[in-house]
């Protein structure tokens, strides 16, 4: 699934580095037998993720307890009381290897989308250590995430043109 998350308006941006340090820490240990968090994509006010869960009542329980474990610890950096994020979460199934495909560049890719990024790949997504890229190494050290369990996320989505260029840019 891609599943989008808002901030409310007015707060503070998600793309400075103790703010990633706070999500990073929320994404390692957000997976769970039902649900594994496998890509991200922090923009200044919002989150794009790609996730595997087990069903629609995993996928609620854990984004809610996501949401709540994100919004206390930016409450705490940010020495602010109430909800950090405006409204539900929305999420699309991914249900062929195009979506799939099309999904991670969009979610990879996000910043070159808003215009905050236009190097080769956004350190503020899971870019670094995606490991389909065709055109860059990804990092050796242990990201924030899952391994992908699905047929679809780990090689369904690379029967379309193989892996993805760091160059590519979402539509």
């Amino acid at each position: 699934m891609h599943v989008t998350l808002r901030l409310r308006e007015g707060l503070p941006s998600l793309r400075a580095s103790r703010e990633l340090r706070v999500l990073h820490g929320c994404f390692a240990s957000a997976s769970t037998d039902e649900f594994r968090l496998c890509e991200f994509s922090v923009q200044r006010n919002h989150l794009h993720l790609i996730v595997e869960t087990s069903g629609t009542s995993a996928l609620s329980s854990a984004m809610q307890s996501l949401a709540v474990r994100i919004a206390k610890r930016l409450n705490r950096l940010w020495n602010r009381r109430g909800s950090a994020f405006s409204d539900r979460y929305h999420a699309r199934i991914l249900e062929t290897p195009r979506e799939v495909r099309n999904a991670l560049v969009y979610v990879l890719q996000n910043a070159k989308h808003h215009g905050v990024h236009a190097g080769d790949v956004d350190p503020c997504s899971s870019g670094p250590w995606f490991t389909g890229w065709l055109d860059q190494t990804p990092l050796e050290e242990p990201g924030p995430l899952a391994q992908a369990r699905t047929w679809l996320l780990r090689v369904g989505w690379r029967r379309i043109w193989g892996g993805l260029s760091i160059f590519c840019a979402p539509a």
